[in-house]
């Protein structure tokens, strides 16, 4: 039976987050992307607002310079958007726009995926540039007189690409000379962003974790027209994915947590989709167990409120 232990404790907290410090490497990915809205320039604002009897300061208006559904452009994007997936993926929060925390022991496998991606990217750009004319004209036939040949580069190589680093977030030891006092201020500061670290790691995986279970549960429980609802064979994988990946990155710091994870996963072990489908009782067996996971997650969910504690560019 599901039983809700005490909350992490304070030291917990500390030697999670000691353990953050010593194992794990910051890094960043940062893309080149060529932008395609560009705002009116202010004759055309005139000429929007007057049409609507509007005054152009009050009036916002662009355009859409490139057709972003054509296959060409979306396969550029999706390289970017399986990137993004797999940095994420592969890595945890941290309290630092643009910043997540990679297991130093991966920063190898890392790098070698991000250059195979970022050859992929390269290819999809090229075959993008080899459409770039049609996408051009087809741009000056749909936007009429507010086409501007100014808004588009002569080739879009170098336009699109995606670049990575492992900066440092530590106090810099140069500070240590120079000003004992500053460096000790700059370490506890740091301190504090990897005690948040460790608090955005438990409360990204008990939301993916009760995402994920609430979604089975439902599928498995509900009906449609009396039937049992269909489910697809994603739904129990990505939970599977999950757990592998919980296993890879946890940082053992909520006991309870992992207590849940461990039980859904006792769950699931051994049962197959189309068991599911095939048989009522081991359905409805899974649900039920399954609804008592979720009932200590959404106790979880309202313990630990959901805090905005990234630092939010300007």
């Amino acid at each position: 039976m599901t039983t809700l232990l005490d909350r992490p404790t304070a030291n917990q907290h500390s030697t999670a987050a000691e353990r953050l410090r010593t194992t794990m490497a910051a890094v960043r990915i940062a893309f080149t992307w060529l932008g395609v809205r560009k705002t009116l320039s202010p004759e055309q604002k005139s000429q929007a607002a007057d049409t609507f009897g509007a005054e152009r300061e009050y009036l916002s208006a662009g355009k859409k310079v490139i057709d972003t559904s054509h296959p060409a452009f979306k396969a550029v994007t999706s390289v970017r958007s399986r990137i993004i997936s797999y940095w994420k993926g592969i890595s945890l929060p941290y309290p630092e726009a643009g910043i997540r925390l990679i297991r130093q022991e991966d920063i190898a496998s890392f790098t070698s995926q991000l250059e195979v991606c970022k050859v992929e990217l390269e290819g999809a750009v090229a075959k993008l540039d080899e459409c770039y004319g049609e996408l051009r004209q087809a741009a000056r036939e749909r936007l009429g007189s507010l086409y501007n040949s100014g808004d588009y580069p002569a080739t879009l190589q170098g336009w699109f690409d995606v670049a990575w680093d492992f900066p440092s977030v530590e106090p810099p030891e140069y500070l240590r000379q120079l000003s004992p006092q500053l460096y000790q201020q700059e370490a506890s500061r740091i301190a504090a962003r990897f005690d948040e670290a460790v608090q955005l790691a438990e409360q990204a995986f008990t939301e993916e974790l009760s995402k994920l279970v609430s979604h089975l549960t439902e599928r498995l429980s509900g009906a449609d027209d009396g039937k049992p609802k269909v489910f697809r064979d994603s739904v129990i994988e990505n939970l599977r994915e999950f757990f592998d990946r919980f296993r890879h990155l946890n940082i053992r710091s909520d006991e309870q947590l992992d207590d849940l994870v461990v039980q859904a996963q006792r769950v699931l072990r051994g049962v197959e989709p189309q068991q599911l489908r095939d048989n009522q009782a081991l359905r409805q067996q899974v649900a039920s167990q399954l609804s008592g996971v979720q009932s200590v997650l959404d106790g979880l969910l309202v313990d630990r409120p959901r805090r905005n504690i990234l630092r939010r560019g300007k």
